[in-house]
């Protein structure tokens, strides 16, 4: 599971080795050339499906001093110490500075870490770090990024709508992950997420996805954007219960 957090000052700490890419500068410790190598390689190819996936081709490009950063500690017990994380995360972004920390046994490093990280990152710079928005909808565009998890996604909700388990948008806006959540919601979370981002960005329309996230960057509320940009929806109500068609539909 990944986590996003406030910056830290990574790069005054020492041992760490550097890699640079056209996007990315990669530090690394004891990680071997092709590991190393294989980081870049990923990292390119998520950063240009990423900013295709959402739409996103037109912003603004990642090089020379904007490049993101990437630190590869040893293993878990360095991960921690590091990036002064729980036992259960596998990755950290500091989205104001572009960075991802991580180590390469992380569960799902290439599948499922880099991408969902980048995609905090590239979503968040697109929106603006400081707009207000629920937490579904940064996490949604997260794990959209994560092949796997984004079509298995929509299985796992419509079992939670036949069970009763479903929690609607609202209420899921209000939840709060920490160590203590329950294992079942926090998977319900992510789930719920990943499937009314894949709904929104493939069903209702990518370019109406680009407008929303440039209505939330002007200032707007997640809902007024909503308002301004799918005119059929007045609230979050509404597109919840248009994403429910639409899952029952598939």
């Amino acid at each position: 599971m990944c986590v996003l957090s406030l910056s830290r000052n990574l790069c005054a700490q020492e041992g760490w080795k550097q890699h640079q890419a056209e996007h990315f500068i990669i530090y690394y410790k004891n990680a071997p050339a092709d590991f190393v190598g294989t980081v870049e390689e990923m990292a390119e190819l998520y950063y240009k499906e990423i900013t295709e996936n959402l739409g996103f081709t037109r912003y603004k490009n990642w090089t020379f001093d904007r490049r993101a950063k990437v630190y590869i500690c040893d293993d878990k017990e360095d991960y921690i110490q590091t990036a002064v994380q729980a036992g259960w995360s596998h990755g950290v972004a500091f989205l104001q500075k572009k960075e991802i920390l991580t180590y390469p046994a992380a569960h799902g490093f290439f599948d499922s870490t880099l991408p969902h990280e980048l995609g905090h990152i590239i979503f968040r710079e697109f929106i603006g770090f400081n707009s207000q928005i629920p937490l579904w909808l940064d996490e949604g565009v997260a794990m959209f990024q994560e092949k796997a998890k984004r079509w298995g996604a929509n299985k796992i909700v419509k079992k939670a709508i036949k069970e009763n388990k479903f929690i609607p948008l609202a209420e899921l806006a209000k939840i709060r992950l920490d160590r203590n959540t329950p294992e079942d919601i926090v998977e319900l979370f992510y789930a719920e997420s990943a499937s009314v981002v894949y709904y929104m960005v493939t069903d209702l329309g990518q370019h109406r996805f680009v407008r929303l996230c440039r209505e939330i960057n002007k200032g707007e509320s997640f809902e007024a954007a909503l308002r301004a940009v799918y005119l059929r929806f007045k609230n979050v109500d509404d597109l919840n219960r248009n994403w429910i068609k639409y899952l029952e539909n598939e």
